[in-house]
């Protein structure tokens, strides 16, 4: 019988090959830690892409590829804010802190609002002061106002404060010292006055007013727009330059020439 002859193996892959493979797997390892340690910051991402479809309008949205004054504030937003706005945010917060801390008396809170020449700061009565009296007994509002002081101590010298006294249409009471919500206006406006003195403002930066019920900011004919109506003040504003007071003084000087 005759013999067979084997049949021929197949040749196996070159050496270098399984080497190769081994090496690619070790690097794609390798890369998957590296994806796996690194953090992805989705923020950053989205400011990228919103930057790329604000200057060039190549994502989705139709909008045109002029890059305008608007886009390229949009694309790059830069935090501007000048040292009154900082101060107005400062009192705010201090402001806030105030209204958190007196929620359980359930008066009406302390606000902020701009003004053309600066900002004022609204100090509800019933916070400051009881039924006709002008006599800070408050330790929470005696705190917010030596927050407010160190404050103004960091104002521009020719940023002043006017502390202003309002009240109701109903007069200071039987036995209140003062006799009409003149009196009773300009006390509490002096006494706000004097604390932020005794606080450490400068005297000369500071004046005092009394405007009785004459300028309201509710209605007198309930009990909820009386109570907003009693109230102290602070308007802070830049000091008059003096081309203001050279026209003031020749309108008087004109005035008195024709007399």
């Amino acid at each position: 019988m005759a013999k067979q002859k084997c049949p021929e193996c197949e040749e196996c892959l070159p050496a270098w090959l399984a080497a190769f493979g081994d090496l690619m797997s070790l690097l794609l390892c390798f890369f998957v830690l590296l994806l796996s340690m690194s953090s992805m910051d989705a923020k950053k991402i989205s400011e990228a892409i919103g930057s790329l479809s604000g200057a060039m309008s190549v994502l989705e949205g139709g909008t045109q590829t002029e890059i305008s004054k608007k886009r390229m504030l949009e694309a790059t937003p830069i935090d501007i804010q000048d040292e009154t706005s900082e101060i107005v945010n400062r009192v705010q917060q201090a402001a806030g802190d105030a209204n958190e801390m007196m929620e359980k008396t359930q008066s009406p809170a302390i606000t902020i609002k701009e003004a053309q020449d600066g900002f004022v700061i609204k100090l509800p009565a019933t916070l400051l002061f009881n039924p006709g009296s002008a006599t800070i007994e408050n330790q929470d509002a005696l705190l917010f106002l030596k927050r407010i002081t160190l404050i103004i101590q960091e104002l521009p010298n020719d940023m002043l404060v006017d502390v202003q006294g309002h009240t109701d249409n109903t007069g200071p009471g039987a036995n209140s010292p003062y006799k009409d919500n003149w009196e009773l206006s300009t006390a509490r406006a002096l006494a706000v006055l004097h604390e932020l003195i005794l606080d450490g403002v400068d005297p000369a930066r500071m004046s005092a007013t009394g405007f009785a019920q004459y300028q309201p900011i509710a209605t007198n004919a309930t009990a909820t727009g009386r109570e907003k109506n009693r109230r102290v003040e602070l308007h802070f504003y830049g000091k008059k330059n003096d081309e203001a007071t050279n026209v003031n003084n020749s309108i008087l000087d004109k005035t008195a020439e024709k007399k």
